[in-house]
């Protein structure tokens, strides 16, 4: 299959292909089994500006509404994340008389709400109302909406230029790039900085971290391909940095051209890419067969331990669970049931294969003999919290960055 970039107009060809797959966060209530839309998960790489992106694009009407499962906030290591980021903002870039920032996705005001409390101009732009609710229940400022060019034309109008537009894991969502960025150029201010964390390509095939591949990462950046995006629409990629969030992201800072010293880790950065050979479609082709053959090793030890009469179960139901179990094809049948700690998710089915997803409680009341760790970007917060499974005996299951059954204390070195 073939389309044409969304960035640059290129031609894009399949070269890692998951299957039909659900929404990642479209949970279902039992009753909704037949409601489910059905995409092509697969992704290419643009032969011009060499960005990774989803061959086909699930609307964002779809993606994200007032029914959206999502909540930063629910993990500890979420909350310290972004009150940092919202104190380097504080003390580095909002010192002008009359500061404002911006957050595309705010979520439920997991970083604004710092902010918020330092009495510092903000807003939040967020589609989905449910989550929009919780922020300003927070105290922060919503603005229900879907950001592009119009968005961003109408809040420099009245609310003034941006000195920082941010955005957490979800610039990498927006599949229309030029209007995105034709609302940053109508909102940030002269010297201002675009600033985002997304998913990294490099983390993702250096890591076989294939469970990042879902429907609402429209786009998987590098460094080489974010110079030739920011290029493009007019900015340059002033800084470049490592970040530990899902497992490693980059944080990308933009800014006009000239306005600001450009970091010398970018130049680093994009030595390693090169290296790694993150702007060539073979590397992605030999990711796709890894993963292939990672699926079988899965699934068969789920089925062994099946066969040998014991009881698997899964913890956490990220968006990344459903990519895993639909691509391996693992059901009720080897998972009876997946644990969360998202009430909003608990009483529904997993989007497509409808395993049962249950409040934490059923994991300690009922210890299972194995757990699949599907949230394992976060496994050092869940086995300090489940370690009385893992002293009982009970073991995690990963896979990534391989199949393996593992102690607590292993398992916990993934989430860095």
């Amino acid at each position: 299959m073939k389309i044409d970039c969304r960035v640059c107009g290129g031609v894009v060809e399949t070269a890692v292909d998951l299957g039909r797959q659900p929404m990642a966060n479209g949970f279902l209530r039992p009753d909704q089994r037949d409601t489910e839309h059905f995409f092509d998960l697969a992704i290419g790489m643009c032969e011009r500006c060499t960005t990774v992106q989803l061959m086909e694009e699930v609307p964002q009407e779809m993606r994200y509404h007032s029914a959206y499962r999502y909540q930063a906030s629910g993990s500890v290591g979420h909350r310290r994340h972004f009150a940092a980021i919202a104190r380097h903002f504080l003390d580095q870039e909002l010192l002008g008389p009359d500061p404002l920032i911006v957050e595309i996705g705010c979520n439920d005001g997991v970083m604004l709400e710092t902010i918020a409390r330092a009495g510092v101009r903000h807003l939040g732009v967020e589609p989905s109302g449910n989550v929009a609710a919780v922020a300003r229940s927070k105290g922060v400022r919503v603005r229900e909406d879907f950001f592009d060019e119009a968005t961003g034309r109408d809040i420099r109008r009245t609310d003034g230029p941006a000195d920082v537009v941010f955005g957490a894991n979800t610039i990498c969502h927006i599949a229309h790039v030029h209007s995105l960025f034709a609302g940053i150029d109508e909102l940030l201010s002269d010297r201002g900085v675009f600033v985002f964390e997304e998913p990294y390509l490099g983390t993702i095939i250096g890591r076989t971290a294939f469970d990042q591949i879902y429907d609402e990462h429209v786009f998987y950046f590098t460094v080489r391909a974010m110079h030739a995006i920011a290029r493009q629409f007019g900015f340059e990629v002033v800084d470049a940095e490592h970040i530990a969030m899902h497992g490693g992201s980059i944080r990308y800072t933009l800014a006009r051209p000239g306005r600001r010293p450009v970091a010398a880790r970018v130049g680093e950065l994009l030595a390693q890419e090169r290296a790694a050979g993150l702007a060539e479609r073979a590397t992605l082709q030999r990711f796709d067969a890894t993963i292939s053959g990672l699926r079988v090793e899965l699934v068969e030890l789920l089925r062994s331990l099946r066969s040998a009469g014991r009881r698997v179960v899964g913890y956490g139901a990220p968006g990344k669970s459903t990519t895993v179990t639909n691509f391996c094809g693992i059901g009720p049948d080897l998972i009876p049931y997946i644990v969360d700690s998202t009430p909003e998710k608990q009483g529904h089915l997993l989007p497509g294969t409808h395993i049962p997803v249950l409040a934490p409680e059923a994991f300690s009341e009922d210890p299972p003999d194995h757990a699949v760790l599907f949230s394992w970007n976060h496994a050092a917060e869940i086995t300090a919290k489940e370690s009385a499974f893992a002293a009982a005996g009970g073991r995690w299951i990963t896979y990534v960055p391989r199949v393996a059954v593992t102690s607590a204390g292993a398992t916990a070195a993934l989430a860095g």
